[in-house]
């Protein structure tokens, strides 16, 4: 018995990194899963390997109001019902302020925070058709503390919370829990390949003085997206989960 048997999930971001990573989590757990994103390539090969029954993958811009509805009929028509959101589609690029063009910033916020209201929004009518559902935003713990280089995606980050916390008290009435995951390093190649390109800082020594002196496997992020995701988080709502090694416990790290 998974803790996601008979449930259908939507999963932005699903071709790469975590995204991959929850699909494949979620249909171990016994969930039938649908993966958007744009690497058209990458993402039928991910819903390849886990097999038409349990998996397909649509084409799928987060920023489009369109694209959103097609996605969500596209679960609906292979799987017969939404129960799961993964607001997971997200893009992190280094410069500061003073470099950071208009253009730039407002293309993070697009794809981080727009695509996560779109989502909420486009999920509530067939989770309310479903009797309830769960929605589970990706933020960060940018989403918390700001970094240097990072104002465009501290700020859609952040803003994720707001959409989460007002999402939950909208929706609860209708049997929809909202709530944020927090992650911090993991090991994924988006963050591995922007790691020095700003700070310059060695991730190692950074690690190293970490509580838990490693960065996460994608996989313990996935289980906790799960855990939300599952009926067991059936009195969980407007909450934020954080996954971090430690990271934002104090200012020994």
């Amino acid at each position: 018995m998974g803790r996601l048997d008979g449930k259908v999930a939507l999963i932005t971001g699903g071709a790469r990194g975590m995204g991959k990573s929850h699909a494949r989590h979620f249909v171990a757990e016994g969930a039938r899963v649908v993966i958007g994103d744009v690497l058209d390539d990458k993402g039928e090969f991910v819903a390849g390997k886990l097999g038409p029954d349990l998996c397909r993958y649509v084409h799928h811009d987060v920023t489009s109001e369109t694209e959103w509805a097609a996605a969500v009929a596209a679960t609906v028509d292979a799987f017969g019902r939404l129960d799961i959101l993964v607001n997971n589609a997200g893009v992190l690029t280094h410069a500061t302020i003073a470099e950071t063009t208009l253009e730039e910033f407002r293309r993070v916020l697009d794809i981080n925070l727009v695509g996560c209201f779109l989502g909420v929004k486009a999920a509530i009518a067939p989770m309310t058709a479903a009797g309830g559902g769960s929605i589970v935003n990706i933020s960060s713990i940018e989403g918390f503390a700001g970094a240097a280089g990072l104002s465009a995606y501290s700020a859609s980050k952040f803003g994720i919370r707001g959409v989460t916390r007002a999402a939950a008290q909208e929706l609860g009435h209708l049997g929809i829990r909202v709530n944020s995951v927090h992650p911090g390093g993991v090991m994924t190649r988006m963050v591995m390949e922007s790691a020095k390109s700003f700070t310059g800082v060695d991730p190692e020594q950074f690690i190293k003085n970490m509580p838990i002196p490693r960065f996460a496997e994608p996989v313990e992020i996935s289980r906790l997206v799960a855990f939300l995701a599952s009926d067991e988080a059936s009195y969980t709502t407007g909450a934020e989960f954080v996954a971090d090694g430690g990271i934002l416990s104090g200012p020994g790290y």
